[in-house]
């Protein structure tokens, strides 16, 4: 029983200095035998690369809503471009039926591209 405790328990690290006056971190297992040695600057440096949670979850929301303002222009645009397409439909509108029908299906045609180029 004892055993699956020391399993459980983290491994620590223990300071210690070599023999040129580096300081050296020094790894234990659960059952405190020694498991790695390595230098203060190396694993202070690799600390630092591995960034903590709170960082990267503040990463990825950053990107989620930096691609979130970016789809929101894209619509925003389409909604442009359909607003201009249509009132631009209407004028042709009084000019006659075949006119109207050939400028729509354009409008249409044109907010379809918007869109495909939207979502991807």
């Amino acid at each position: 029983m004892a055993t699956k405790k020391a399993a459980k328990k983290k491994s620590r690290r223990t300071v210690m200095y070599s023999s040129g006056g580096k300081k050296l971190y020094a790894v234990r297992d659960a059952g405190g035998k020694f498991k790695d040695i390595q230098q203060y600057s190396r694993a202070h440096a690799a600390d630092i690369r591995a960034g903590s949670a709170a960082e990267t979850k503040a990463a990825a929301k950053k990107a989620a809503k930096k691609a979130a303002k970016k789809v929101s222009a894209a619509r925003k645009a389409v909604v442009k471009k359909a607003t201009t397409v249509r009132k631009a439909a209407a004028k042709k509108v009084t000019r006659g039926a075949s006119a109207a029908k050939s400028a729509v299906a354009k409008a249409v045609k044109s907010v379809k591209r918007a869109l495909k180029k939207v979502t991807g």
